[in-house]
């Protein structure tokens, strides 16, 4: 178990560090800004280039794997999405950011850090898999549901089909990634010195990750805890990696590794990013933010029972060897 403590608490640490220092200095909002730059557009880019454009092709070709772990994540959004549509009687835009608050994790500015930490470079390819697929259906899905809330003006959907391709293709992670597909296939090596630039800046990923996603809590007060929280909650850090867990073990013949990955990915606290999308159509952006802070709260418990259910080897790597 203190393994599994040490391994954890480093990348809390950092979000509790960048938590505190908000807290006691007064910077204003926007002083983040360059900051989540050079996240976004420098440093995560250039640490999925690294991990894939040195992974061996014959990886890239299990979309088997990427099929399961999709049909999951579809799964738990649609059952969210419908409970507070259905069930709460809660409006499409509403219901959206709730189905994305449970589906959507911390996989970008957690996952790869933790990932590799815990497993090795040979997480390389789960995590960016999965990453990119993720972002692809998140994209996706946020504006196309957000058209249909009603109370808008008529949706122009030639102009919404260009927007969220736009979101897709001119992501700077997906970039980033598909160029590292093309380096790994062609076998294209950088100078020395652009390499070791890249390794510099990869380097700084997680670290600066962590810390701007510690300060960006502290700077959103919890102002009402939503009722939904109580489901989406367990749902986001307990169901949803259980879920893909025994959906891949069904599927079966997958290296362990790309498992506990894609489990540990699942039971990640839900992403920063859920706020952006609310804040960016005014949708439940209040609760989505107390959502945020409460999952990676209690996510500090939730992943680090499923790392040592897995380094302690309490649960097999296959329910159905």
């Amino acid at each position: 178990m203190s393994e599994i403590i040490s391994l954890v608490l480093p990348f809390f640490g950092l979000i509790i560090l960048g938590f505190v220092v908000a807290k006691f200095t007064e910077q204003p909002d926007g002083a983040m800004g360059w900051l989540n730059i050079f996240i976004i557009y420098v440093s995560l880019p250039a640490l999925f280039y690294k991990l894939l454009s040195n992974t061996p092709v014959e990886q890239f070709k299990r979309v088997d794997f990427l099929i399961t772990t999709t049909l999951v994540t579809f799964f738990i959004f649609y059952l969210i999405f419908l409970v507070g549509w259905v069930i709460r009687r809660n409006n499409i835009g509403d219901s959206t950011i709730q189905g994305l608050a449970a589906a959507y994790g911390n996989i970008g500015y957690m996952g790869p850090g933790m990932a590799l930490l815990a497993f090795g470079e040979v997480a390389a390819i789960p995590v960016a898999l999965i990453f990119c697929i993720e972002n692809i259906l998140h994209f996706t899905v946020a504006p196309l549901l957000m058209a249909f809330r009603g109370g808008d003006d008529q949706a122009n959907y030639g102009d919404l089909a260009k927007k969220v391709i736009k979101n897709i293709i001119l992501h700077p992670f997906i970039i980033a990634s598909f160029i590292g597909v093309i380096a790994a296939i062609y076998k294209i090596d950088l100078p020395d010195a652009a390499d070791n630039i890249i390794d510099l800046l990869a380097q700084a990923a997680a670290p600066c990750a962590l810390f701007a996603m510690g300060v960006t809590l502290a700077l959103r007060a919890i102002k009402r805890i939503p009722i939904e929280i109580f489901y989406i909650t367990p749902i986001k850090l307990a169901i949803y990696p259980a879920l893909t867990y025994v959906a891949l073990s069904f599927v079966g013949d997958f290296d362990p590794i790309w498992v506990q990955v894609a489990v540990l990915l699942a039971s990640l606290p839900t992403a920063t990013n859920v706020f952006v999308i609310g804040q960016q159509y005014d949708q439940w952006t209040e609760r989505a933010s107390a959502c945020v802070l409460i999952t990676t709260i209690c996510s500090i418990l939730t992943v680090s029972t499923w790392l040592w259910l897995f380094k302690s080897q309490t649960i097999p790597f296959d329910l159905f060897p």
